[in-house]
């Protein structure tokens, strides 16, 4: 019975974390499995910095998560006695008609969300950093801020040992073989069972959950750093991270001076390239840079060539760019959670409550009607018309 467990997480990255965190809390018996090692430079959850905000312009149904997710990560950070979440406030910046406003103030206004707008001349004044054109106007949530990604998850994983999870760090799960009592593990070399599992392995989820490989595309990311001229404008006390939609290039995020590389910028799923989880992230190219060069130069007054490191991590992107916490279909005993496409860490403590819910009550009562293979699959029919339901 050494090798039986009631739940079996499967990758240790951000949600997985999270969920054996919360199963091993609940007195449940798991056990947890990472190919590599927690928050490593192939995953989507390293980097120093995550932005969090409540007026989330993607969708108002997010927002009620968002508020358990808060709670959350102050209980963690009370567990811990160290901080994760950083309230410096989230400035989403674009011209009035643009999504990034139109959305922010929908769910403000909705859920009763405190926030403040500013004219581009007001913007300017207020938070020097940021250059707005005439006809731009900003749209600040206050309670906004950022997230340590590695912080959080190595706080879940010494929280999840010290109530009894074990941890199997560097052994690949190799396959899952439910059956009517259970699911059989394979990884490095030995057998184990449990009555569940969940699969929470990021760019490398079709690998055990082949309805995916179609639907989960691991693509290419790039961030990078710009030291300022003017550091006193760049502190995380007067200048929020942000959202900025770009009308020439997408959607740009970025951070205050929080390390010594200075500000952190990013296009949001920067050029929609597609990549093997199985190879290394390909390198920082001239055009990578002269992409997110430029938008420092025209938008961060002071950044202008000022670039002091770039690096490359991932995405998993799935259709629709929702989520995915859901049983496998036809088989309830795998659980499967993909809740990526660049936008999943702010819940991170929020979906490991989730999972958890799932693998021992089969069911949740927070919000998550909307991240159901069902939806998926219409998502993937929307964006392919030809697509045939490949589950």
């Amino acid at each position: 019975m050494s090798n039986h467990y009631d739940v079996a997480v499967i990758g240790l990255g951000a949600m997985g974390s999270a969920a054996i965190s919360f199963l091993a809390a609940r007195g449940v018996r798991v056990i947890g499995f990472e190919a590599a090692s927690p928050a490593h430079g192939l995953g989507s959850s390293h980097g120093d910095s995550r932005l969090i905000r409540l007026g989330y312009f993607e969708d108002p149904s997010y927002v009620p998560l968002l508020h358990r997710a808060y709670d959350n990560w102050r209980t963690l950070e009370n567990q811990l006695r160290e901080t994760i979440l950083n309230i410096t406030g989230v400035l989403q910046i674009g011209r009035p008609e643009s999504d990034i406003v139109t959305g922010t103030l929908a769910s403000c206004e909705l859920h009763n969300l405190p926030h403040q707008t500013f004219n581009a001349a007001e913007t300017r004044k207020r938070f020097p950093v940021f250059g707005l054109q005439d006809d731009e106007i900003a749209v600040l949530d206050p309670n906004g801020g950022w997230l340590k990604p590695e912080a959080a998850i190595w706080g879940y994983l010494r929280l999840a040992a010290a109530s009894g999870a074990k941890l199997h760090i560097g052994d690949k799960v190799e396959a899952i073989n439910p059956d009517d009592n259970g699911v059989n593990i394979t990884a490095g070399g030995q057998k184990y069972r449990a009555a569940r599992v969940i699969v929470a392995t990021g760019s490398w989820i079709s690998q055990l959950v082949p309805h995916l490989a179609r639907l989960a595309n691991p693509i290419r990311q790039v961030v990078a750093w710009y030291r300022p001229e003017n550091g006193f404008v760049t502190d995380p006390i007067r200048m929020p991270s942000f959202l900025r939609d770009d009308t020439k290039n997408g959607t740009f995020f970025g951070f205050p001076e929080i390390g010594p590389d200075g500000v952190k910028i990013g296009r949001h799923a920067h050029f929609m390239e597609n990549i093997d989880p199985d190879h290394p992230n390909p390198p920082v190219n001239d055009r990578d840079l002269a992409l997110l060069d430029d938008f420092a130069a025209r938008h961060l007054p002071g950044m202008k060539g000022r670039r002091v490191n770039a690096v490359t991590c991932r995405y998993t992107m799935l259709p629709g760019e929702d989520f995915l916490l859901d049983h496998l279909p036809g088989e309830n005993r795998v659980i499967v959670a993909s809740p990526c496409s660049g936008h999943g860490f702010k819940f991170t403590s929020v979906i490991g409550e989730i999972l958890a819910d799932l693998a021992t009550q089969g069911g949740t009562d927070l919000p998550i009607e909307a991240f159901t293979f069902d939806r998926l699959m219409k998502a993937a029919k929307a964006e392919k018309p030809g697509m045939t339901n490949p589950v």
